[in-house]
């Protein structure tokens, strides 16, 4: 009894001890992050610094304004021009060694160099590759055919050089040094273009008449004789074909065996190879025209107004209002040869 007494009396002293101390309160870990400490900055505010790096559209300066320079760009077809054009001059030495400025021919050399001339530089139209040709401008496919025609001209004749007459009677008839002999071994002709056949003919045919609508053409091909248009002596490029067949006409008009004009007999005389039978039809697509040259054939119409673009004033103003018939002169089939 007196144990249990003693127990009690202990815990009330207990109880009025604790209950008279201030409460405290648990300490959790955040009240053991200390309060920051303010300090007044006596700096001023920051600067804002700009980006270093520039912004996109901007360009580094490098010391040359970029309007300044200007790209080089190399069209496709400069490129196929050119390799056209590296293909047309190895024509060149041939046209400039044996053609003089007048178009006269040094065929004594070319035969006597004709095998190197063939290995040298006929093989090379033979082993042209169609696809690379195809490839080219159109100017520098009429060159090349030009070249072409030309070249295997001056192959065949000089391959019959000198002319020799089949028959007195010829003789009589054509003269002694003319083309006109040979006329069979041109016309049966026959030579290789990249791997095909091909005639004179073929070629008129094929290209000049219906690939090439420009009749200019005409009066760039040789036929090795006197009243023929003159060869140049240099190849047809592509580059300059325009150039070189206004030059080509003027040069075969300012032949008196091509144009010339009679006031005192009103008459007006043309090459031969302006008739229909020949390359006059080849105009007509053209140059046809029904408003001048009245009185005229519808070829002959069509031959006029193309020579109005290549004559004087003075021939142009006779041509389209002057009272005159015209006459298609003899063809003069001499070789045209310098030798």
């Amino acid at each position: 009894m007196a144990k249990c007494l003693f127990i009690c009396i202990f815990s009330l002293i207990i109880l009025v001890f604790f209950s008279g101390c201030p409460t405290v309160e648990p300490v959790g870990e955040e009240d053991l992050v200390p309060e920051p400490t303010l300090v007044e900055s006596e700096q001023a505010e920051p600067v804002e610094v700009a980006p270093a790096e520039p912004e996109p559209n901007e360009v580094k300066s490098t010391g040359i304004e970029p309007d300044n320079i200007e790209p080089v760009i190399v069209e496709p077809d400069d490129i196929r021009s050119k390799t056209a054009t590296s293909f047309h001059d190895k024509c060149a030495d041939i046209f400039k060694s044996y053609v003089n400025d007048k178009g006269m021919v040094d065929y004594k050399t070319i035969r006597r160099k004709r095998l190197q001339f063939k290995k040298t530089l006929l093989d090379e139209f033979d082993n042209l590759d169609p696809g690379e040709y195809k490839s080219w401008p159109q100017e520098d496919k009429i060159a090349f055919w030009i070249n072409v025609f030309n070249l295997q001209k001056l192959k065949i004749v000089s391959d019959n050089y000198p002319i020799k007459p089949t028959s007195r009677f010829l003789t009589i008839y054509f003269g002694p040094l003319s083309i006109r002999h040979i006329e069979t071994q041109i016309t049966r002709h026959k030579f290789l273009v990249m791997d095909e056949q091909f005639t004179f003919a073929e070629i008129e045919k094929r290209f000049f008449r219906k690939e090439f609508n420009d009749p200019r053409i005409f009066l760039a091909l040789s036929d090795a004789s006197l009243s023929s248009p003159p060869l140049r002596n240099e190849p047809y490029y592509g580059y300059k074909l325009n150039e070189q067949l206004d030059d080509q006409t003027k040069r075969f008009l300012s032949s008196p065996l091509a144009f010339g004009i009679d006031r005192a007999k009103q008459k007006v005389y043309l090459s031969a190879i302006f008739q229909a039978g020949r390359y006059g039809g080849e105009f007509i697509k053209k140059f046809a025209i029904d408003r001048k040259f009245k009185e005229q054939q519808p070829t002959t119409r069509a031959v006029l107004n193309f020579i109005t673009n290549y004559v004087s004033k003075q021939d142009v103003s006779f041509l389209e209002v002057g009272n005159y018939t015209v006459k298609y002169m003899k063809y003069d089939w001499t070789i045209n040869d310098g030798s």
